[in-house]
C-alpha cells in the first residue's frame, strides 16, 4: 500500500472522526436521562471501539484503493465517493443524535450508514478479499449501532 494513499484514507477518517466527536458528549444531562438498554456497553467502550475502527477503515480503504490503480477512472471515483458518503453518514449520526436530540431520526440515518458499510465491505472486498474480511467489523458495529440507537429511541418515546 502506498503511504500517500494511506495518508488520505486516514486524513479523511480522522476528518470524519472529529466532526462526530465534536457533536458527542457522554456526560450530557439529556443522555444521561435517558433509559437505556441493559446491553448497552459502558460508555468507555466507545473511543476504543471507535478509534480500531476508524483505523481499521482507513487501511481497508487505502488496501481497496491501492488495488483499484489499474481500474478505470470512473470505478476508482465510485469507490471514493463510496467512502466519502459513509465517512459523512458516519459523523452525521453523531450530530443527530447528540446534538439535535433526535434518536428516531438517528436510528434511521444509523441503517443508512450501517447500509453503506456493507457496500463499503463489499466493494473492498470484490478488490481484496481480504481487506473486505478485515473490513467487516465496521459493518457489524454500525449495525449494532443501528440496533442500540432503535432501542434508546423506543425506550424514549418522544424524546
Amino acid at each position: 500500500m502506498r503511504a500517500s494513499t494511506l495518508a488520505r484514507t486516514a486524513l479523511a477518517t480522522a476528518a470524519a472522526a472529529v466532526a462526530g466527536s465534536v457533536a458527542t458528549d457522554p456526560a450530557d444531562a439529556w443522555y444521561r436521562s435517558l433509559r437505556k438498554p441493559a446491553w448497552q456497553p459502558p460508555s468507555s467502550a466507545f473511543p476504543i471501539v471507535w478509534t480500531a475502527l476508524y483505523a481499521d477503515l482507513a487501511l481497508t480503504s487505502a488496501a481497496a484503493l491501492d488495488g483499484l490503480a489499474g481500474r478505470s477512472a470512473a470505478v476508482r471515483r465510485r469507490y471514493r465517493r463510496a467512502l466519502a458518503v459513509n465517512l459523512v453518514l458516519n459523523a452525521a449520526w453523531s450530530w443527530l443524535f447528540w446534538r439535535s436530540r433526535r434518536p428516531w431520526a438517528a436510528a434511521a440515518e444509523c441503517a443508512v450508514l450501517a447500509a453503506s458499510s456493507a457496500d463499503l465491505v463489499r466493494r473492498t472486498g470484490q478488490v481484496s478479499p481480504g481487506a473486505g474480511a478485515a473490513l467487516a467489523p465496521y459493518a457489524l458495529w454500525c449495525s449494532f449501532a443501528t440496533v442500540l440507537t432503535t432501542a434508546i429511541a423506543r425506550r424514549n418515546p418522544g424524546r
